[in-house]
C-alpha cells in the first residue's frame, strides 16, 4: 500500500470517532507538553549561569598560585644551610633522606611569583593581560565621619562585569586615576554623617586612611657578615607605617559581589584602580607569610600571593594552564569546576526529563486503548480489506500509521503548548523579581534541538503504543471479522 494511500486512510479513519481521538491526541500532546516544559527550564537556568559566568570574565581567566606544595623540602633546606660551621651530620642525613624522595631535577620548589613572573605570564600566547588582586582595609573619611571597610582593586576590563549593572556614576574615568566606587551601604553611611543622600556623595572627594608598606634598610656588610643566617639575596622586611590619600567618588553600586576574573569573589565596601593600589603600597592580611615566603626561598621585591591571566578565549585556558604549570606555577581555573557542573545540570536535566516523560507514557496507554477500540469497532472492515487483497502487512502498517499521525499532531500541539507553559513560567518569575527590585532574568529557553526530540519522541512512544493494537489486527482472520456484527 502507497504511503498516501495510508495517510489518507488514516486520516478518514481518526475523523470517524473525532471526540476519542482528539482526547487520545490532547493526552499525548500534555506529556510533550510537560516534557518540554521542564526541559526548557533546566536548559535555561544552565544558560543563564553560562552567561553569568562568561561575563564575569569566569571562563576565560586563570588563576596563578605559588606551588605550596613544599615536597622539595631537602632542597628548600639546604638553601637555608649557609655556614658550613652549622651543617650537622644530622641535618646532612635528612638532606640526602629528601633528595633520595624528590626526583634530582625537581621543579616542585616553590617558586614566588614577582615582577619577573608577571612578564613572562603575559608573554605566554592567547593570554591578554595579567593581573594581581589587592585587598586591604582602609579608613574612608569625610568631613568628621569615618567608615572602615574592605577596599579591592578593579582592572579596567572589570568595567563590564555583573556587579557594576545599575551603578550610579560611571568607571574609572582612567587606569591610574584617584577614584572610588563606593558600596550603597557605605555612601549612605558617609552621606548620613553630613545629612546628604546617597546619590549626593558622587563627585565628593574623600580620604582613605591605610597602612602602608615602608622597606627597610639592608644591613650592612658586617652586620651580614656577623648574621651568617641571612642570605645576600634574602628579603629585608618592611616596617608599616600611615598613609593616606584623596579619592574622588566617581560611582555608587549595590550589589553583593563584583566578579572579575577567576580570584575576584567576595564583597568589598570600596573598590580602586589596580594601578592606584599598586602604587599605594598596602599592606594586606598575607603579607606575613610572603615575608617568610621570601626569606625561605630567597625573593625579592614585588611579590603577589596570586595572578589573575586573562586569555583572548575560553578554549585557550587548557593550554595556558599546561604553560604555567611547565613555569613551576599552580594553576587553577572555574572550567576545572564547571566541569562537575555541567555533570550535575546533566543529571538535573535527565530527572526533568524522566518526570516529564510519564504523562507522556500515560498517554500511550490512551493511544493503545484507542487502537485496540477500534479494532474491535471495526472488524468487517479489515475482514473486506483482506478479502480485496489487502495482506497482513497492509493492515499493520494502517494502524501505525494512525498511530503515527496521533503522535505527530499530539508531539507539535505539546511543542506550542510547553512553549505556552514555560512562557507563563518566565512572566510570573520576572514579576516577582520585580516585585522583590532584582532585575528580570531569562530562565527559561526551548533551543531548536529540544523540539526536535520532543516531536521525534512524541512519534516514537506513539508507534510503539500502537504496535500491539497494529500487530492484533493483522492476526484477524478475514473470514471470522466478516461474520463479526
Amino acid at each position: 500500500m502507497k504511503i498516501g494511500d495510508l495517510t489518507e486512510l488514516a486520516t478518514q479513519n481518526l475523523r470517524e470517532a473525532i471526540l476519542r481521538n482528539s482526547l487520545t491526541t490532547l493526552g499525548i500532546a500534555v506529556g510533550v507538553a510537560s516534557l518540554v516544559a521542564m526541559l526548557s527550564l533546566g536548559v535555561g537556568l544552565q544558560q543563564l549561569i553560562n552567561r553569568r559566568l562568561e561575563r564575569n570574565g569566569l571562563f576565560d581567566t586563570v588563576l596563578v598560585r605559588p606551588r605550596t606544595s613544599f615536597n622539595a623540602t631537602g632542597q628548600i633546606r639546604r638553601n637555608r644551610d649557609f655556614g658550613a660551621d652549622r651543617t650537622s651530620d644530622r641535618t646532612d642525613d635528612r638532606n640526602q633522606s629528601d633528595a633520595r624522595r624528590d626526583p634530582p631535577d625537581s621543579d616542585l620548589i616553590s617558586k614566588p611569583l614577582d615582577q619577573d613572573s608577571r612578564h613572562q605570564l603575559a608573554q605566554l600566547p592567547h593570554v591578554l593581560e595579567v593581573y594581581p588582586e589587592f585587598r586591604f582595609t582602609g579608613d574612608f573619611r569625610f568631613g568628621s565621619a569615618g567608615h572602615l571597610t574592605q577596599v579591592t582593586s578593579l582592572p579596567t576590563s572589570a568595567s563590564t562585569v555583573d556587579g557594576l549593572e545599575g551603578m550610579q556614576g560611571h568607571f574609572f574615568s582612567a587606569p591610574d586615576s584617584h577614584e572610588v566606587i563606593l558600596q550603597a551601604d557605605v555612601a549612605a553611611d558617609l552621606a548620613d554623617s553630613q545629612h546628604l543622600r546617597p546619590a549626593d556623595m558622587l563627585g565628593k572627594d574623600l580620604v582613605l586612611r591605610y597602612a602602608g608598606r615602608e622597606p627597610l634598610p639592608a644591613p650592612s656588610a658586617n652586620s651580614r657578615a656577623r648574621d651568617r643566617a641571612s642570605p645576600d639575596d634574602a628579603a629585608f622586611g618592611f616596617s608599616i607605617i600611615s598613609s593616606r590619600i584623596s579619592l574622588r567618588v566617581v560611582g555608587i553600586v549595590d550589589a553583593e559581589t563584583i566578579a572579575s576574573g577567576a580570584n575576584a569573589f567576595g564583597r568589598s565596601g570600596a573598590y580602586v584602580p589596580l594601578v592606584v593600589a599598586e602604587e599605594l603600597g598596602v599592606v594586606q592580611g598575607n603579607d606575613m607569610g610572603e615575608v617568610v615566603r621570601e626569606s625561605a626561598l630567597g625573593a625579592n621585591g614585588q611579590h603577589y600571593t596570586n595572578l589573575t591571566v586573562r586569555v583572548e578565549r575560553p578554549a585557550d585556558v587548557p593550554a595556558v594552564e599546561e604553560s604555567v604549570r611547565q613555569m613551576g606555577y599552580a594553576p587553577f581555573s572555574l572550567l576545572d569546576l564547571t566541569r562537575n557542573l555541567r555533570r550535575l545540570f546533566a543529571i538535573l536535566d535527565l530527572l526533568l526529563g524522566i518526570f516529564g516523560s510519564l504523562a507522556l507514557a500515560v498517554a500511550s496507554l490512551g493511544i493503545i486503548n484507542t487502537l485496540v477500540m477500534a479494532i474491535l469497532e471495526r472488524r468487517r472492515e479489515i475482514g473486506i480489506l483482506k478479502a480485496l487483497g489487502a495482506s497482513d502487512k497492509d493492515v499493520r502498517q494502517l494502524f501505525f500509521a494512525e498511530a503515527g499521525v496521533m503522535g505527530l499532531v499530539g508531539g507539535l500541539a505539546g511543542v506550542v503548548l510547553g512553549w505556552g507553559i514555560g512562557r507563563l513560567i518566565q512572566l510570573g518569575t520576572n514579576y516577582y523579581l520585580r516585585q522583590q527590585q532584582i532585575p528580570a532574568e531569562n530562565i527559561w529557553t526551548v533551543p531548536v534541538w529540544l523540539v526536535a526530540l520532543a516531536i521525534v519522541f512524541s512519534l516514537v512512544v506513539s508507534l510503539a503504543a500502537g504496535l500491539y493494537p497494529a500487530t492484533r489486527a493483522a492476526r484477524l482472520n478475514p473470514v471470522e471479522a466478516l461474520r463479526y456484527e
